[in-house]
């Protein structure tokens, strides 16, 4: 009789353990439902070809225009530019943390880049609208520093955690055999990244790079506050000073003031669907390339395929890295407004005839210590980048930090007083997103770990989580707006904010629960049920505690990320100043990133309290971040298995 309870209740909690698992795939479902339900009028209206194909995006014109190609080519455009200064110092870095690095600097350098994801991009946003766009228009002589280069560089930034963390995890998992066997055979140690590691680590480096990819493409909030917004291609297309305008931002500045079930409505969510379809595109590609992580690095020389020899090809790539190099600084000797200067024309030619020597003529010791100074600059930069933003945010901010400031309402539209409700409406969305999403994520993790055998419906689990997991912070928000806030009738409200929210985090929190039990020995397992404990007495009493603290890790991770998200707020739950706290859940808060954005975007006069603003922000953020890592490096030294 006892057996037979026993075993019904192991049912029991299977399926609510499954049940909490299947729910990523619903809301995923939902998403999509409700995406589609809403752009299928301007699909009809308009129809999508055009909408892709038209050349002008103005919705309130007369007639109104429908042209998401200026809007497509701009997210392409910033994305690539974003690409092309994040990949370099993103790769390099990596290989100085995994390689060149010092051992004991290692941990440091890295938590220091992981700072980099932490800062919400709100903050980012404020930064480059503040102060970056202002060097921009100074340094280049340009009538406005709000364009192409500056969201480039800003992505670029915001990017850069991804590309870092991925490709040194790939590295890093290189087997130490391969290079002790390249050294050994007198390789250089830069020939043995080159040859070696990198090769063996490229489906992990391609991957990040996809990653960032779609980082770069889903942002909304920064990338919205510096690029102009204007619905133009660059005349010419090279020019990286035009004001542009993406998909995701758009959607930020034009939804909130569009009357709903309007043509301009469905529009934007017909421009949703497309950001959805692309950014699903490049996440699939991403998972899809990490899976060859996995395989095992065939150390064995191939043949050269094809026609041309190795030592052909090698000379061949050389020379057209060399003449990439050369058009480059060709170019920007042609934009230097000096062309007839013959320290000009000198300079670009020892350039040229130093690449061509390199190419024809590698030194391997001269070439190590070349690449090796390239390699540990990129890491450089990268934590001059982070000097920069933080160095200002905390020396701007600090004159604006008072306890009137912390404990009181803000006055004259934020311009006086100070950010309390903020504050309280921050704390309030983040712990009932957590409410929301821990229970069913955590109960996900543990299905997918213990339970889950490889099938249909495991595979399905897994897509809908990962394609949670890489949808645009935008995309909850509209799904939010149209869901909760009009079909459910939450109106903008605090609930409507923690569902959106917490479903946002919901797949971070399944992603590291599955890995924080998968990473318990199954030894522990088997001696467990070999005593007669039950599956899940096996699980709740040998396998929980030991995963506890990367389940924890998981869940502040996903406090960080709820308490610096702008976008899936903006349309459900804040409202930009009000004097008294929320008493009920259906109420609107105050929030401290959209309490930013507005300060930034819209009120004049408000530069000291922005400061103010972002740094408590940055602090709230970064302390989580903070505490997340503190657990995971005291998890690391104190659990030896």
């Amino acid at each position: 009789m006892r057996g037979s309870r026993h075993k019904s209740a192991e049912r029991i909690i299977e399926k609510l353990l499954l049940a909490s698992a299947t729910i990523a795939v619903i809301i995923v479902f939902f998403i999509i439902l409700y995406l589609f339900r809403d752009a299928y009028p301007a699909f009809k209206e308009v129809g999508l070809v055009k909408i892709l194909t038209g050349m002008k995006w103005n919705p309130v014109g007369e007639p109104p225009s429908y042209g998401a190609y200026p809007l497509v080519v701009g997210t392409v455009l910033v994305t690539l530019g974003a690409m092309a200064f994040s990949i370099p110092l993103g790769i390099g870095s990596a290989i100085f943390i995994s390689e060149i690095a010092p051992s004991r600097l290692k941990p440091g350098f890295k938590f220091l880049t992981e700072l980099l994801s932490g800062i919400p991009s709100v903050v980012y946003g404020f930064f480059g609208l503040v102060v970056m766009t202002t060097w921009l228009r100074i340094t280049f002589n340009q009538p406005t520093g709000e364009s192409w280069l500056a969201g480039s560089i800003l992505l670029g930034i915001m990017a850069l955690p991804t590309i870092i963390s991925v490709s040194e995890d790939a590295i890093s998992s290189v087997p130490t055999d391969y290079k002790e066997a390249s050294l050994a055979v007198g390789a250089t140690k830069w020939q043995t990244i080159r040859n070696v590691v990198v090769p063996s680590a490229l489906s992990g480096i391609t991957a990040a790079i996809i990653l960032g990819i779609g980082r770069a493409i889903g942002e909304t909030m920064a990338v919205m506050m510096v690029t102009g917004n204007a619905a133009v291609l660059p005349e010419p297309i090279t020019n990286v000073f035009s004001p542009i305008r993406t998909i995701t931002g758009t959607l930020g500045i034009e939804m909130g003031e569009v009357a709903v079930g309007s043509s301009h409505y469905h529009a934007l969510f017909a421009l949703a669907v497309i950001l959805f379809v692309i950014v699903l595109l490049v996440n699939s590609s991403a998972l899809g390339v990490l899976m060859k992580l996995n395989e095992k690095f065939n150390p064995t020389e191939k043949k050269s395929r094809g026609w041309i020899p190795r030592a052909a090809a090698s000379l061949l790539r050389r020379a057209f890295w060399g003449a990439i190099v050369v058009v480059i600084l060709y170019f920007a000797y042609c934009r230097s407004g000096v062309r007839g200067s013959l320290e000009a024309g000198l300079v670009l030619a020892f350039f040229s005839v130093f690449v061509i020597i390199l190419a024809h003529h590698p030194f391997p010791r001269h070439e190590q210590t070349a690449f090796f100074a390239a390699i540990s600059g990129s890491a450089v930069v990268v934590l001059i980048l982070l000097g920069v933003i933080l160095y200002y945010i905390v020396s701007k901010g600090i004159p604006a930090i008072s306890w009137e400031f912390l404990t009181q309402p803000p006055r004259d539209l934020g311009r006086g007083g100070g950010i309390f409700p903020a504050i309280v409406g921050t704390l309030y969305l983040i712990g009932g997103a957590m409410l929301i999403a821990v229970p069913p994520g955590v109960g996900a993790g543990i299905y997918l770990s213990e339970y889950a055998r490889e099938g249909k419906i495991t595979r399905l689990i897994r897509a809908g989580i990962d394609n949670l997991n890489g949808t645009p912070s935008i995309v909850f928000g509209l799904f939010g707006f149209a869901f909760l806030v009009l079909y459910l009738n939450f109106g903008i409200s605090l609930l409507a904010g923690m569902i959106t929210l917490g479903v946002m985090v919901l797949p971070t929190i399944v992603r590291t629960t599955e890995e924080a039990v998968k990473s318990v020995p199954q030894s522990l397992r088997e001696a467990s049920l070999a005593v007669g404990a039950t599956k899940w007495q096996t699980i709740r009493n040998v396998v929980v505690p030991p995963a506890a603290p990367g389940v924890i890790t998981g869940i502040i991770l996903s406090v960080g990320r709820a308490a610096g998200e702008t976008a899936p707020i903006m349309f459900t739950a804040t409202v930009f100043s009000q004097r008294f706290l929320p008493h009920s859940p259906l109420d609107p808060v105050m929030a401290l990133p959209y309490h930013l954005f507005v300060l930034t975007t819209s009120i004049p006069n408000s530069i000291q309290n922005a400061y103010g603003t972002a740094l408590v922000l940055l602090v709230v953020v970064l302390l989580i971040y903070a505490a997340a890592a503190m657990i995971r490096f005291r998890y690391r030294r104190t659990v030896r298995w």
